[in-house]
C-alpha cells in the first residue's frame, strides 16, 4: 500500500480506519416511479412509447453494444513517489509455477468475461454556470436478474488528477469532452461504462414549467442566491407546488446565505435530488400531467448529449418497465469528509467501495480489486493512491486558504 503525507513525502504509518458512511438507499413508491435515470434518459422513450404505440415500440427497441474490454488495469503504473521524484518501481516477484486446476462443471458460473444482460450508463447533470457536473450517477441494469442499481458520486469526491481542483465534478470541464468524463469515471469504477448521457439542468426547469409545476416536500427553508447567474431564492420548507425557477433553487441548493444547510453536506443535496427526481418522474408518467408532450420531447432532445441511439433508449425504457420498485436500489459512494489546503472534499473509502462495486455494480465475472482503480484518498493527514502516483504532487492542489487570508 502506498501512502503520502500532506507534504508530499512518503509516510510509513498505517492508514487510519474510518467508519463507513451509510449506504443511502431510496426506493420508489410505485412501479411507474422508476428512478433518476428515467428523468435523464428514459423520459424520452416513455414519451415516444405514448406516441408510436407498444407494438411498434417493441419492434423498434434495440439493445446498445456493450463494452467487452474487461476491467481496467493500473498495475503497470505502480511506483513509489517521494516528494516530486518517482523512485524505481519495485521488482516484481517471481512468477510461480502454474498449478493445474480441475475443469469447472458446465453449470458453474464463469470466472471471466462479461455477464450476460448487464448494461452500464453514466448520467450526469451539467450545471448552469459551465461544464461542472453537479449530479453524477452510474446505473447498472441487469436484465437477466431483473435488477437496477444506481450509485451516486458526490460532486466533491477527491480524484487523482493533475489539475488543481481535484474534485470529480471538475473532470468534464477540465478535459472538455465526454470521452474525458467517461475515462475519469472509469478510474473510479474499475471499468469503462457502456454509455453516457449529459443533461443540461436547464432542461429540468423547462420541463417543469411545461407540465405546469411539480408538487414536492422541500426538506428545509432554502434562502440563497447565485450571483453568477443573477438568481435568488426564498423557498419555505414543506409540501408545496414549485415552478421551474424554484425547482432549480431546490435541486441546486447547498447552503443558505447565513451558512446553514444540510447537516450531511453534499450528501444531503444528493438525497434531495434523488427524491425530487422521483417526484417528477411520478408526475411525468401520468399522461394527465403531460399537456405539452411535443414541447417536452423537444426540450429533452435539445438538452441531452449521449452516445445512445433512440432505439437504445427505447430498449432501456422497455426493460425498466418490467421492474418493480423493490428491484431498484440507490447507493452512495462510501466516503469521509476531509479538508485539503482549506478546501472541502469527500474522500472515497477504498475497501467499502470495492465491496459495493462487486456486490452491485460489476458487469464482469472477474472481481474488481485495487489494481483496477486509479483513486486518491486522504485520511489522518496522509494521501493514499491505489496506483502509487499522486498526480501533480501535493503542491498542485489549489490552496483555498488564500481565499480567506
Amino acid at each position: 500500500m502506498k501512502f503520502f503525507s500532506s507534504s508530499g513525502k512518503h509516510s510509513s504509518h498505517e492508514q487510519t480506519n474510518v467508519p463507513q458512511a451509510p449506504d443511502v438507499t431510496r426506493k420508489s413508491g410505485k412501479k411507474t416511479n422508476k428512478t433518476l435515470l428515467i428523468v435523464g434518459i428514459v423520459l424520452v422513450a416513455i414519451l415516444l412509447l405514448t406516441l408510436i404505440g407498444i407494438a411498434a415500440f417493441k419492434v423498434w427497441a434495440a439493445a446498445p453494444e456493450v463494452e467487452r474490454t474487461g476491467l481496467e488495469d493500473h498495475s503497470a503504473a505502480e511506483v513509489i513517489i517521494s516528494g516530486d521524484v518517482l523512485a524505481t518501481p519495485p521488482v516484481a516477484a517471481a512468477t510461480p509455477e502454474p498449478v493445474a486446476t480441475p475443469e469447472p462443471e458446465s453449470s458453474a458460473e464463469p470466472t471471466s468475461g462479461r455477464r450476460s444482460g448487464t448494461y452500464t450508463v453514466l448520467v450526469v447533470g451539467q450545471d448552469v454556470a459551465g461544464m461542472n457536473t453537479d449530479t453524477i450517477m452510474v446505473g447498472m441494469l441487469d436484465t437477466e436478474r431483473g435488477k437496477l442499481d444506481i450509485v451516486s458520486i458526490p460532486r466533491d469526491l477527491l480524484v487523482n488528477v493533475s489539475w488543481s481542483v481535484k474534485k470529480v465534478n471538475s473532470i468534464y470541464g477540465s478535459t472538455g469532452t465526454e470521452e474525458g468524463l467517461v475515462e475519469g469515471i472509469s478510474d473510479i469504477l474499475g471499468y469503462r461504462v457502456d454509455n453516457y448521457a449529459v443533461v443540461n439542468v436547464y432542461a429540468v426547469e423547462q420541463i417543469i414549467d411545461a407540465i405546469g409545476g411539480v408538487y414536492f416536500d422541500v426538506p428545509m427553508h432554502m434562502s440563497w442566491g447565485d450571483p453568477t447567474i443573477g438568481r435568488s431564492y426564498d423557498i419555505p420548507a414543506g409540501e408545496q407546488w414549485l415552478d421551474g425557477y424554484n425547482s432549480m433553487g431546490v435541486i441546486r441548493f447547498r447552503r443558505n446565505t447565513d451558512g446553514s444547510g444540510y447537516p450531511t453536506g453534499d450528501i444531503g443535496r444528493v438525497e434531495t435530488q434523488q427524491k425530487f427526481a422521483m417526484a417528477l418522474a411520478k408526475q411525468m408518467l401520468k399522461l394527465g400531467n403531460i399537456p405539452n408532450l411535443s414541447k417536452i420531447i423537444d426540450i429533452v432532445m435539445d438538452n441531452l448529449k449521449t452516445d445512445l441511439t433512440s432505439s437504445n433508449i427505447a430498449f432501456f425504457a422497455q426493460e425498466f418497465l418490467k421492474l418493480d420498485s423493490e428491484d431498484i436500489t440507490f447507493h452512495t459512494v462510501p466516503y469521509e469528509p476531509v479538508y485539503i489546503k482549506g478546501g472541502s472534499y469527500v474522500s472515497l473509502q477504498v475497501e467499502p467501495w470495492l465491496t459495493m462495486l462487486n456486490e452491485y455494480m460489476n458487469p464482469y465475472y472477474e472481481t474488481i480489486t485495487e489494481r483496477n482503480l486509479d483513486v486518491l484518498t486522504f485520511s489522518g493527514g496522509s494521501f493514499y493512491a491505489t496506483t502509487g502516483v499522486l498526480a501533480g504532487g501535493y503542491d498542485s492542489f489549489y490552496d483555498y486558504t488564500q481565499l480567506t487570508s
